[in-house]
């Protein structure tokens, strides 16, 4: 049974079993992933998924089932288990269905036909290349990750108020991680394109950044404990965004699981700091013209010029706190129950290079790694104590590649103690975009 059909004929039962309102979530997508070794294929996927969910408002209490089947069986055991879940519900928090008789949806561009035209052989031989380009370079002892990694998919969302959306995107995404080893001193390095364009992928380039960063790290050693100026590289304060982007969620401050409950209207970063919510970026992973609800998306500032503006809201949390929502409900899968999520998180590029942080720093650290984030980072509280590497800063110019340190704060506090915004912003493979930042200082433990 087709997709329409099948919604047609589950619609018809739904309102046979007297649910009072109903939505259909459907998704489906296609990844392949290919990833090279010592010049020849490690691996090859190539992967397919599609399945639908199903809420039901039955006396005020929504349920929710789901299928990967789209037949006559199907749709009566849905609209059945709907109604039953409904039943044991029973008091949980009003739920919504969007209707949406006014709503104006962007049309940003997420779909590449071109990138859907690109053979298997293609992306094999790029890796390949980029591998073998890599293997040529001075001081490479291997190449210990090449991957190339493309994927398409599509959401339907149809509910019995009139909803009826549809979205089709995909991406491409090639890294590779080199392995430099010199005197005895092993250090690795990571690069990366992602987009729509696989033209954009320069296996050459690539290759050469990967093992330039593999190199800068030779030699490093610790430095002495301390509070001290910091910069921190965009992929790392990116890193931190994503691991605390929880903290604007209007669903965990209702729950008392942010510290920014209630907090709207308030200062909470430095004046330098705007951070905004973009779900129509084009270069976006999370990009996309409505949210799992249907509602439509936008771009709104969640931090303008230090002060909170919003948190981020669905229907639900929205109805809760009084005000509209922001357009944030998330479905982690057709399986997942309905949140609250951030799209692309993007802080504000300033107009300063990273020399300039530097310069400003005078003497402290660039950090340009951190790891431990499921480990080190509280996501409640916005503590962190994090491994780290990077390079010293000697007299505003980065100095000798450094690491066995760890760096130590509060992300709350450190969006207060942020000086300097830099102008190098890049989208991360986190699905956060954000420049590099000098901060006044941190606690780094070292020698």
């Amino acid at each position: 049974m087709d997709f329409e059909a099948f919604v047609e004929r589950l619609f018809a039962k739904a309102a046979e079993a007297g649910l009072e309102d109903y939505e259909v979530y459907y998704s489906e997508g296609e990844s392949f992933q290919v990833s090279v070794f010592a010049g020849e294929v490690d691996s090859y996927k190539v992967s397919s998924r599609a399945g639908l969910s199903f809420r039901g408002l039955f006396q005020g209490s929504m349920g929710m089932s789901y299928t990967e089947v789209l037949d006559e069986e199907a749709a009566a055991m849905l609209v059945d288990r709907a109604r039953e879940n409904a039943q044991v519900l029973k008091g949980q928090d009003l739920q919504f269905l969007y209707a949406g008789e006014d709503a104006r949806y962007a049309k940003p561009v997420l779909f590449s036909q071109a990138l859907e035209e690109v053979t298997a052989e293609e992306k094999i031989k790029a890796a390949l290349a980029m591998e073998k380009a890599a293997l040529a370079m001075e001081d490479v002892r291997s190449v210990s990750h090449c991957a190339v990694h493309t994927g398409r998919g599509e959401v339907r969302l149809v509910n019995s108020k009139g909803l009826n959306l549809r979205e089709q995107e995909n991406t491409l995404v090639a890294y590779i991680e080199a392995v430099v080893e010199r005197d005895g001193d092993t250090v690795d390095g990571l690069a990366y394109v992602m987009g729509r364009d696989f033209a954009a992928l320069d296996p050459q380039k690539l290759a050469e950044e990967a093992v330039h960063s593999a190199r800068d790290k030779l030699g490093a050693s610790s430095v002495p404990s301390g509070a001290m100026p910091i910069v921190l590289d965009r992929e790392v304060m990116a890193d931190l965004l994503a691991t605390f982007a929880g903290m604007f969620s209007a669903e965990n401050a209702q729950k008392g699981l942010s510290r920014l409950a209630g907090r709207e209207g308030e200062v909470i970063a430095a004046s330098c700091v705007t951070l905004t919510d973009d779900p129509l970026l084009p270069e976006g992973l999370a990009s996309s013209s409505f949210d799992a609800q249907g509602v439509p998306a936008y771009t709104k500032a969640i931090i303008q010029d230090g002060k909170l503006m919003t948190l981020l809201h669905n229907l639900e949390t929205a109805a809760k706190a009084g005000v509209q929502t922001t357009g944030n409900a998330a479905r982690p899968g057709y399986k997942g129950k309905v949140t609250v999520a951030p799209s692309n998180l993007c802080l504000r590029p300033g107009s300063a290079p990273v020399s300039a942080l530097l310069e400003a720093a005078g003497d402290g650290l660039l950090i340009t790694e951190v790891s431990g984030l499921h480990a080190g980072a509280n996501g409640v509280t916005g503590d962190f104590s994090l491994t780290a590497r990077g390079f010293a800063i000697e007299g505003g110019r980065r100095g000798r590649p450094v690491d066995q340190i760890t760096v130590a704060g509060n992300f709350y506090d450190l969006l207060r103690d942020i000086c300097q915004v830099g102008n190098d912003m890049r989208m991360t493979m986190s699905g956060v975009g954000t420049p590099s930042v000098r901060v006044e200082s941190l606690m780094v433990a070292g020698e």
